[in-house]
């Protein structure tokens, strides 16, 4: 039986790119394509619910969804560590399912947890991450999971800035540089610094394409899972 999925922000690039893989995936099913506008009732009836807002207007949507019991793919950006602390406390006692996601591109998500296990070995550590002007959100959802996980894999030790007298802002324990470029495609570099030596993590994405198959994997595998998921790899089946 095929999954039937409210995708709510339906108008978007993302939103678009999750209405045609519905479209071309005989296993999943359009429930219906909202806007941020629509009421969050009108996804009611659907098997997953797929948040492509923006966070403004993310965090009501998945209040909704906690509060009724339904499941929901988060792909909205701005989730932090403190709002996802509040989500889990939310969520105590309820049935709902909430399957947060940084980032779709499964190259990313490979960078980030290479960035993170070569953290433990160095002490000066920088994230700088680039996006197009009319992203919101800064630092980047994806910046800000990588910083997490960083100082998660350094158990919560600070990061030195790789850069002497840099002013960037620091998140979880790491300097994050955030850039808004007209037309940049998405770029996040994690340069790590020691004793006469440096080490650079870099992922760059060309389209915006590249999100389809953890996209796709996403939709799939979101209505399996309970409680509070966060993160691709997760759904890889890698911790």
């Amino acid at each position: 039986m095929a999954i039937k999925i409210s995708v709510i922000g339906a108008s978007g690039r993302m939103g678009q790119l999750a209405l045609s893989l519905i479209e071309k995936n005989p296993d999943l099913e359009l429930h219906s394509a909202l806007s941020s506008h629509n009421s969050p009732a009108e996804a009611i009836g659907a098997d997953l619910l797929v948040d492509l807002t923006k966070p403004d207007a993310s965090v009501a949507i998945v209040d909704f969804a906690i509060q009724n019991n339904l499941k929901i793919l988060v792909g909205t950006s701005g989730w932090s560590k403190e709002k996802l602390d509040a989500l889990r406390d939310k969520m105590v006692g309820k049935q709902s399912t909430v399957v947060v996601i940084p980032n779709f591109s499964i190259g990313s998500v490979l960078a980030t947890k290479f960035a993170a296990e070569a953290a433990k070995y160095f002490d000066s550590i920088e994230i700088i991450e680039t996006h197009h002007t009319k992203k919101l959100d800064a630092p980047s959802g994806t910046a800000l999971f990588t910083a997490q996980e960083i100082s998660k894999a350094r158990n919560g030790r600070d990061a030195k800035p790789v850069t002497a007298g840099n002013p960037a802002p620091v998140f979880n324990g790491v300097p994050i540089t955030s850039l808004r470029i007209e037309d940049a495609h998405a770029e996040q570099e994690v340069l790590m610094a020691g004793p006469n030596e440096s080490l650079y993590f870099k992922h760059v994405v060309d389209s915006h394409e590249v999100y389809a198959q953890g996209l796709l994997l996403a939709m799939r595998k979101s209505p399996e899972l309970k409680g509070l998921t966060v993160g691709l790899l997760s759904l890889l089946g890698d911790k």
